[in-house]
């Protein structure tokens, strides 16, 4: 065949593929990670007890008060609940965005609104409004290499830095990828499972042409090995609706041109680009293999989120040579 109908042929593929995924469109909202805590009032109060150090033991105590989806609203949020005077709000991101400050201040504003006409008290009278305090938190699980915890505020957008601002907002953003924030997940055994969960789908997705074939695999595996299983068990055709709904196919098929094309790039061939990719994808599924032979699991899951370790991965076992 010739370099020509080759390429002509690998285009094709590539668009057929596009075509058969444009329907999975990427959600920047994760409403698995709100089915999830919402459904388990017990494992929201303890997240809630994980990330403030306290040990509050009765889930009836929580009230949630999310922003839904409305005519008025003007934007939702994933989570947000009360408890004992504290307004907690979550979001679940898989891209870093520097204007979370302002989406949460936002979110703040109609939350507090919410409590105000709750309260069926006027803001033009004398008495003081009681509003719960707030806590704006970010639950990281990107491709992008992040530090485990940072602390994101309002005033960087601000344009006048001279000047002193009266207001400010700060977000603390936490890398929940699976071997990140230890100490966090042995207090919350839920959010644990949870980003096993996502890196499980991430190295199917990685293996597995077909959506949904990769999500089922995943899923399967995850009742097997006991990771949210129950959970699972009893929300599977939820879960596998959502994950076709919002999972973001699209940039995994970006990644895997790229290594595509990083490889075709050392050979000096157009059609390398997909001889890599496929080469690609077959060694990372030798390393899973070793490492589940060596007993080595959760490095293989750790590895997909961190190119490092997976790059030493490769050499410790032989499937690249040391640079």
């Amino acid at each position: 065949m010739s370099r020509k109908r080759k390429k002509k042929k690998q285009a094709n593929k590539n668009q057929n593929r596009r075509q058969n995924r444009k329907r999975i469109q990427r959600n920047v909202k994760d409403r698995l990670f709100r089915y999830l805590f919402e459904k388990d009032r017990d494992a929201l109060l303890e997240l809630y007890n994980a990330l403030n150090g306290t040990a509050y033991r009765d889930p009836s105590q929580l009230e949630i008060v999310t922003i839904e989806s409305a005519v008025y609203v003007v934007m939702k949020n994933d989570l947000a609940y009360i408890l004992s005077g504290t307004l907690s709000m979550y979001e679940h991101q898989s891209t870093y965005s520097p204007n979370l400050p302002v989406r949460f201040l936002i979110y703040l504003a109609q939350e507090y609104q919410m409590v105000i006409d709750k309260a069926e008290r006027s803001l033009y009278g004398t008495g003081q409004i009681s509003l719960p305090t707030p806590q704006c938190v970010v639950f990281y699980n990107g491709m992008k290499e992040m530090p485990e915890e940072q602390t994101l505020r309002l005033s960087d957008a601000f344009e006048n830095k001279r000047a002193e601002a009266d207001v400010e907002l700060t977000v603390r953003m936490l890398n929940i990828n699976y071997g990140h924030n230890k100490l966090l997940m042995e207090k919350c055994r839920i959010l644990e499972e949870y980003s096993k969960l996502a890196a499980v789908m991430r190295e199917r997705m990685l293996t597995e042409k077909e959506t949904q074939t990769a999500l089922n695999q995943a899923v399967d595996y995850c009742i097997e090995n006991d990771i949210l299983k129950e959970f699972l068990l009893k929300n599977r055709a939820e879960v596998l609706g959502m994950l076709l709904e919002e999972f973001d196919a699209e940039k995994y098929e970006r990644t895997l041109r790229s290594e595509g094309r990083e490889e075709g790039r050392e050979e000096g061939r157009e059609e390398g680009r997909e001889e890599g990719r496929e080469e690609g994808e077959e060694k990372v599924n030798r390393l899973g293999i070793l490492l589940t032979e060596a007993g080595r699991g959760n490095d293989f899951l750790r590895s997909l989120s961190d190119r490092k370790l997976q790059k030493r991965l490769f050499v410790e076992f032989g499937l690249e040579d040391e640079k």
